[in-house]
């Protein structure tokens, strides 16, 4: 079953659940049509929430064929697709906040952008300002929820 298109804000504020990665990628689309150019978007939650998941699913409503897997060890990927550049960023690795000032990651940004923050807590403060959370949880029925927590541009 594929996310119904018409899925507001206020759903994604208390929460959608999702059965499989499909589904969570289809749900990556429909968030993709509320979620402005130019602004970063942080994925909280634990190892195997979805969060790379949602990241591909962002990355197939972009348009963008090229495989999408999580950059830990790279810190950020860039892919461009015909209407804005995705940055991946996976700041798990990060020891200290101040390590995210040595990226050139900031310098790469070309508008439209969507820069996409796996750990952002890592970041510290470096996040960028008007940033939105979404958080992703496996729930008791190993379902997973997603829940948009704040989106200050809005």
């Amino acid at each position: 079953m594929h996310p119904s298109p018409d899925i507001s804000l206020a759903d994604w504020r208390a929460g959608l659940t999702s059965r499989s990665a499909e589904e969570t990628m289809a749900l990556a689309g429909n968030f993709l049509r509320h979620f402005p150019a130019n602004t970063a978007l942080a994925l909280h939650g634990d190892l195997g929430a979805g969060k790379t998941t949602f990241v591909q699913g962002l990355a197939r409503a972009l348009g963008i064929t090229t495989p999408v897997t999580s950059p830990t060890y790279a810190i950020f990927s860039t892919y461009d697709s015909p209407s804005r550049q995705l940055v991946h960023m996976d700041a798990y690795r990060l020891g200290d906040p101040s390590e995210a000032d040595e990226l050139v990651l900031w310098d790469l940004l070309r508008e439209p952008w969507t820069l996409v923050v796996e750990w952002p807590e890592k970041l510290g403060d470096r996040l960028p300002e008007g940033a939105w959370h979404l958080h992703l949880h496996i729930a008791a029925d190993r379902n997973h929820f997603l829940r948009l927590i704040d989106c200050p541009s809005v």
